[in-house]
This record gives structure tokens, C-alpha cells and sequence, in this order.
């Protein structure tokens, strides 16, 4: 990857595009698409390297939005364009940018692919639990009983959880980030950009038009704190007002007791970004009945990479293939007589 010359000096406004945006007022949109804008230049490359990829749907905007390459795919497909992007230029920088509805209901098959594969990419997930593009119907991350345009009555489905699906497909970075919170958002964001495999980052996001306030239990300063665990390797995990609650683990559950009521901090579960097995645990912690992880919730970066594996196949076949013309490659393979 070539980086940016040291005469060169990239800021947040290198990467401001032309294009009006075109977001509903107050939609947390508008705070991913500055946190992206703000952390780029960290990286330290060209924004030549840089592919922004979307689907369909309010966040498909997105590569509009970047003053960088980009695609503005078809619904469902924006990880198939992805990865052919990745394959014919590994050296490229690939992030997507789509909604719960787009990589979760019609795009659940390659999503689920894309994560078990581990392509080095970048995959921001603005869950928001709701189609704000096409006014206000139930998505696969809405709660049961729901009442939306589509479910009148409330939705009958339970909601699909993101982090463990990563988990169960083998995904080598997770994350989870809020749209408000744009420090969080940076930490996140740099590191997922940065590992070398495929990075799924869900982000709680508001449509403040057709689900407003939907995580405002995890984003808000007064219920944030009671409602949240913030993870960082290595350290306990402390949370509430006070920092006087903790997570530990009993036997193969995880628990919420109370720091100096049976327990000291140091029985608190130290969190390790590297067990997966701690990871699928942390999926499953849901409010009210637990604090919602954010922060890195699972690191793998010793895994091979998709591209790198298949340009490592095609050298091979050269290779095994040298100096043979094009009649001998062709007879080579297993060939039928086809006769009367």
C-alpha cells in the first residue's frame, strides 16, 4: 500500500465531496459520516486507496459522500461488488456502508459469507432497527411486537442479533460503536480499518423520523452509563453511574452483581478481545437484563485472508502450469468422448 507523501498533509476536508448530503435532519448518519471523515486521515494512505461500497438504502449514500472511489451497488449486493473490488486490487482500502435492512434481510447470504471468508475489509453496519428509506417498515434487528407500516399488529419475529451472527460465522473483528459518540466511534473505527481480515462494526444509530429514540437507553448520558459496559482488553469490566457494578462469570453465565456486595473488583471478568467463546457471551448480554458491550469485542488478526489465499492459489497454478500452450491446459483436465 503506498502511503501519503510526507510533503502531503490530509485533513477531514480532503475527503469532502462535492455532493450535498441529503439525510433527514438529526439522522445519525450525519455523525458516522464526520467520524469517517475525521479518522481517515489517521491512517495515513491516499485517498486514492480508498473504495467506499454501499447497497441500497438511507446509508447507500455514503460513497457519495467521500471524496474517495467508490460504488453505489444494488440491494443485498454490496459485499458481492466488494469482494470482486478486494480481488482484482488487494491493495485497496474496501469499506462498506449499509443498514440493518440491506446486509440482514436481503443481504444476509453474503453478508454471512463475506464474514466467514475473511476478506480484508471493512464492514459498518448502521443499525438503526427499522427501513427509514422506505418509510418506517419492521427490519430483522426490530423487537418483537413492533408497530410498524408492515406490522400493524407488531411484529411477530424475534430480532436477528448481528454481533453473534459475526461470532458463529467466524468473523476476526468485532465491534460495536454509537453514533453519538464520536471518541468511541474513532477508537473503533481505526482499529477495525486497520485489521488485517474482515471488521463487522455495528453501530446503533437513530432515525430520528421513523424510530426515534430506539437506543437512547445506550446513547443518552443518563441512562448510558447503567446500560452499557465499556470494553477495554485486559481490564475488568466495570460499569454504571458509580462504576460500583461489574460482570462476572459464573460457572458458564455471565452475571451483573455489585462491587462490594459479595464481590471486589477483583472478581470482575477481565475482558480478552482474543476468546471467542467470551465473545458469543458478550453477543448474548442484552438490556435490561445486562449492559450492551462497546467497544472491540473480538480481535483475530492471525487468520489468512480470502485474497491472499486465492492470489496465492492462482501463483501455484502458474506455476505448476509453466511453459504448457494453450491446447495442452485445455486437453489437461478430465475430457468425455462425446460420440452417436
Amino acid at each position: 500500500m503506498n502511503t501519503v507523501p510526507e510533503d502531503i498533509k490530509l485533513t477531514r476536508k480532503d475527503f469532502v465531496s462535492d455532493q450535498d448530503v441529503r439525510w433527514c435532519p438529526g439522522c445519525g448518519d450525519y455523525a458516522v459520516l464526520t467520524g469517517v471523515r475525521k479518522a481517515l486521515p489517521k491512517l495515513g494512505h491516499k485517498k486514492e486507496d480508498y473504495v467506499f461500497v454501499s447497497g441500497i438504502g438511507c446509508a447507500a449514500r455514503f460513497p457519495y459522500y467521500m471524496d474517495t472511489f467508490g460504488m453505489h451497488t444494488i440491494h443485498g449486493r454490496s459485499l458481492a461488488v466488494a469482494t470482486g473490488i478486494k480481488l482484482a486490487n488487494p491493495n485497496l482500502k474496501v469499506c462498506i456502508a449499509s443498514g440493518d435492512g440491506d446486509l440482514l434481510s436481503i443481504g444476509i447470504g453474503h453478508t454471512v459469507h463475506t464474514l466467514r471468508r475473511n476478506l480484508d475489509i471493512t464492514i459498518l453496519l448502521l443499525n438503526n432497527q427499522i427501513y427509514g428509506l422506505t418509510k418506517g417498515q419492521y427490519s430483522p434487528t426490530s423487537e418483537t411486537g413492533k408497530v410498524t407500516k408492515s406490522t400493524p399488529m407488531g411484529s411477530p419475529d424475534g430480532p436477528l442479533n448481528p454481533i453473534a451472527m459475526a461470532v458463529a460465522a467466524g468473523c476476526t473483528f468485532i465491534a460495536r460503536t454509537l453514533d453519538v459518540d464520536l471518541k468511541l466511534f474513532d477508537e473503533v473505527y481505526l482499529r477495525a480499518m486497520g485489521h488485517k481480515g474482515t471488521s463487522l462494526v455495528e453501530i446503533y444509530q437513530d432515525c430520528n423520523i421513523f424510530n426515534h429514540k430506539a437506543f437512547f437507553y445506550a446513547t443518552q448520558k443518563d441512562t448510558r452509563p447503567d446500560n452499557t459496559v465499556m470494553l477495554t482488553h485486559g481490564k475488568p469490566m466495570v460499569f454504571g453511574k458509580n462504576n460500583d457494578k461489574g460482570i462476572v462469570l459464573d460457572d458458564t453465565k455471565l452475571q451483573v452483581v455489585t462491587i462490594g456486595v459479595g464481590y471486589e473488583k477483583s472478581d470482575l471478568l477481565v475482558h480478552n478481545e482474543t476468546d471467542q467463546h467470551l465473545a458469543y457471551l458478550l453477543s448474548q448480554m442484552r438490556c435490561p437484563e445486562f449492559p450492551e458491550p462497546l467497544g472491540v469485542i473480538y480481535a483475530d488478526p492471525t487468520q489468512p485472508t480470502y485474497e491472499d489465499v486465492v492470489h496465492g492459489q492462482i501463483e501455484e497454478a502458474k506455476t505448476q502450469q509453466a511453459g504448457k500452450g494453450a491446447k495442452e491446459l485445455i486437453y489437461s483436465g478430465e475430457l468425455w468422448d462425446v460420440t452417436e
